[in-house]
């Protein structure tokens, strides 16, 4: 068996707003790009997804459509001496992209892969499905808004892809069956299973009260949002919870896992003792702010990063990320 898949990326600019996509067919395809970023970015960032998402399938032969000589060189010529160097070229300059690099370099592990260049905006209907898709995704984030995913990757026996996160995220494998605790939101901590449950109306009202409240800025609402989704009442409620995240939201937990928003509420269960502090807020664009602080519990301490987006007048959870603090 053999997968074929075109994969291109795409900016305004060159630097500016980013974008990348790879494509097998109208219902197998993936976006997503950066408010800022290059076209060798993009370039690179679909043949890694790419990679990532088509891992479950890890057996069959992956034949990528490319028009980037750039990506195609890099990955099955220079790559190699570049890892000799420690990542730096023949001049001793580092390599660019290297972060991307290194995580194609790991996906490529064990993998059958084959790179075939095609030549860009020449009628190629695959390339051309793709270098739309990341286009699209670049013209997005130039918007302020959120590019158009796609559906994924569905092989291996019908498992869909993770969505799409911001670059800063790692990239990591898929959780694993529905019945093995994940590591889902906040729960580097022992859930409690004897928390109060909340109905829907209460748990939501009650956030908004403080969060809406006329006046409330955008870091209160938003902290107020952040400290919710650790509350018993939410958490013993998933579609109360639902109603602050993002349709798009993703998770990186505790074990390096990532997580959509269905599998985080599926596993979403109340915790004992966890204390939040030492919040701080950035705006790093328009509409979207990244919050970072500590919590700690029963399990430790861990350093908590969430991205925030404001959508129809209201803040949702884009992304959230807990790494835990060494002792």
């Amino acid at each position: 068996m053999s997968i074929t898949a075109a994969a291109d990326g795409s900016a305004l600019g060159n630097p500016g707003p980013a974008g990348w996509a790879w494509y097998i067919d109208e219902n197998t395809w993936r976006a997503g790009g950066w408010p800022h970023g290059t076209n060798n970015m993009g370039e690179l960032k679909a043949v890694l997804d790419l990679l990532e998402a088509t891992a479950v399938d890890a057996d069959q032969h992956l034949h990528i459509l490319c028009d980037s000589q750039y990506v195609i060189n890099s990955v099955t010529k220079w790559m190699p001496g570049w890892k000799r160097k420690g990542w730096r070229k023949k001049d001793g300059k580092p390599v660019m992209n290297v972060e991307l690099l290194k995580d194609i370099d790991r996906a490529l592990a064990g993998r059958s892969v084959e790179f075939e260049w095609v030549k860009g905006h020449s009628g190629h209907a695959m390339n051309e499905a793709a270098d739309q898709r990341a286009n699209a995704a670049a013209t997005a984030f130039s918007r302020q808004q959120d590019p158009q995913v796609g559906p994924g990757y569905r092989g291996g026996g019908g498992a869909g892809a993770s969505p799409v996160v911001p670059s800063g995220a790692a990239s990591v494998p898929a959780a694993g069956s529905a019945d093995e605790p994940a590591d889902d939101l906040f729960s580097l901590f022992d859930p409690s299973p004897t928390a109060p449950a909340a109905s829907c109306s209460t748990a939501v009202e009650e956030t908004a009260l403080v969060a809406d409240a006329p006046g409330a800025t955008d870091f209160a609402q938003i902290t107020v949002r952040e400290q919710a989704l650790l509350g018993g009442r939410l958490r013993a409620d998933p579609p109360s919870a639902a109603e602050l995240l993002h349709p798009a939201f993703s998770e990186v937990g505790a074990s390096g896992r990532r997580f959509d928003r269905d599998e985080i509420l599926a596993h979403l269960a109340p915790l004992t003792d966890v204390d939040a502090e030492e919040f701080v807020a950035d705006e790093i664009a328009p509409g979207v702010v990244l919050l970072r602080y500590l919590t700690t519990g029963p399990d430790g301490t861990a350093e908590r990063t969430s991205v925030w987006v404001r959508e129809n007048g209201r803040w949702l959870l884009r992304h959230h990320q807990g790494t835990p603090l060494g002792s």
